[in-house]
């Protein structure tokens, strides 16, 4: 699954809600940004709102027509969207069968970036908005993961992207990512070290602090070089992973985040800091996968 040149797509779950673009827009907009070709995939998993209608009728074979039916026409509308939107891009489609998130998480072996849209992760009827789909995705997905939230949110000037960063090996695969986005949009890059001190405490917060700062250092050390193009802005900041990144990336055009992490940021995405996150954020959050 690449393209003409080789290079791998962005892969996109479609909604079948023609009101919930957000997330289609995004990837063509990415994928035009990075010169890839874009994957539509509209899964028939368990038929949702939109599927129930008199046309699907209680007979398996014509209930699955139906679904087939509806699904093209699904992908037809997606495909007008993109080429309306961002006609440099090239578009390929595929009509799956099975649950959204196994069917993207399949795709991600040969993408390189999966994009989902979030309405309300606690809405599970939506096949392509919903924490059973994102969340599967993104703990098993060998590349980066773009949640994509609906409604659009406001950014600020100057346009800014936020990543966050404790010393793993995950968090430092999301600086690298987020130094990419960041560059490809001319836009400024917070990247933040959120220290949450332990209940009991610590002997030399100060201490503490200063080393915070100098994983901080070493982590986002050389990649400047490679990106002197995109103005950095490091910072040290108490408090919970949860809070700190929403308040953060209110009006960001992004955050960016390790699947993975140890100190500050224990069980990100994965545990509850994962979901109050993507609960929490206004803004597109990419995972990446270290």
């Amino acid at each position: 699954m690449t393209g003409a040149d080789g290079r791998r797509p962005i892969v996109v779950g479609v909604d079948p809600d023609p009101s919930k673009r957000l997330a289609l827009a995004w990837a063509a907009d990415e994928a035009d940004r990075r010169g890839l070709q874009l994957r539509l995939v509209h899964a028939q998993g368990v038929p949702t709102g939109g599927y129930r209608s008199g046309e699907v009728r209680p007979s398996w074979e014509e209930w699955n027509r139906a679904l087939h039916g509806l699904g093209d026409q699904v992908l037809k509308e997606a495909v007008a969207f993109v080429d309306s939107r961002r006609p440099a891009v090239e578009v390929s489609t595929l009509l799956a069968e099975g649950e959204p998130a196994w069917v993207l998480r399949e795709e991600a072996r040969g993408a390189a970036l999966v994009v989902v849209g979030s309405w309300h992760l606690s809405r599970r009827r939506e096949m392509f908005s919903s924490a059973s789909v994102a969340l599967p995705l993104i703990a098993h997905a060998p590349c980066p993961v773009a949640v994509v939230p609906e409604p659009e949110h406001v950014t600020q000037q100057p346009a800014y992207f936020v990543v966050g960063v404790d010393g793993s090996p995950h968090s430092a695969a999301a600086v690298d990512v987020a130094f990419e986005e960041a560059a490809l949009r001319g836009a400024l890059l917070r990247a933040l070290y959120v220290w949450h001190p332990p209940l009991l405490g610590v002997l030399d917060e100060d201490a503490a602090v200063r080393e915070c700062r100098r994983v901080l250092s070493e982590t986002v050390a050389g990649r400047t070089a490679a990106h002197p193009e995109v103005e950095l802005r490091h910072e040290v900041i108490r408090g919970h992973p949860v809070q700190v990144l929403t308040e953060a990336s209110e009006h960001a055009l992004g955050l960016v985040v390790g699947t993975r992490g140890h100190g500050g940021f224990t069980g990100m995405l994965l545990g509850s800091v994962s979901q109050g996150v993507l609960h929490h954020a206004r803004c597109p959050v990419i995972t990446v996968p270290a």
